[in-house]
């Protein structure tokens, strides 16, 4: 879509490094907003004040105007849709290009604990440990690599990608939501 995507973090370069390594690697530039801490986090408005920044996806055009802003749970991952869609209203050069093909979605897993959700999500570390620690076996579908996991997520969580999402026996639990997954697992 004509399209540039660059990162940015106020973590260092070793650790923007490390990230990107653990994903299994990133096909976009990542820059760090280290030194001076933070500047164009603080530049944007989305600098927290414990030094973290917020998520935050800004588009800016070729004039290099601000079109559009989208700031949400750190959590989440952004929807690849919505953001698309915000491109085409901005650049008229790609409004009526045709979509590329999306693949075939496939089956996705059902009963028992299944846990919908990203390498990277702090969230999802955490369940995985709370899983391990009540020994509860469960299969982990990736949506950022599971052709419709993604779509399931955002039908279930409100049009949001928020991880983890469970889905225990046809229950779904959006979000890492002890009380609720123990009250569903009928856990003390």
């Amino acid at each position: 879509m004509d399209t540039q995507v660059l990162g940015i973090s106020v973590d260092s370069v070793p650790c923007l490094t490390a990230w990107a390594e653990d994903l299994g690697g990133i096909h976009y530039p990542l820059l760090s907003d280290f030194w001076p801490h933070g500047k164009v986090a603080q530049e944007y408005g989305v600098l927290r004040s414990e030094g973290h920044s917020e998520r935050a996806i800004f588009v800016i055009d070729r004039q290099g105007i601000i079109r559009y802003v989208d700031v949400h749970n750190i959590d989440d991952q952004p929807s690849n849709e919505v953001l698309r869609r915000a491109i085409r209203r901005i650049d008229p050069t790609v409004r009526d290009r045709p979509e590329a093909t999306k693949p075939e979605p496939v089956a996705l897993p059902r009963g028992g604990i299944v846990m919908y959700c990203t390498r990277w999500c702090p969230d999802c570390k955490k369940a995985r440990a709370w899983l391990a620690e009540h020994h509860l076996p469960y299969t982990e579908v990736d949506i950022t690599t599971t052709p419709g996991a993604a779509e399931q997520v955002e039908r279930w969580a409100n049009g949001n990608r928020t991880t983890p999402t469970f889905d225990i026996d046809g229950e779904i639990v959006v979000d890492f939501d002890l009380q609720r997954l123990r009250q569903v697992l009928k856990l003390k």
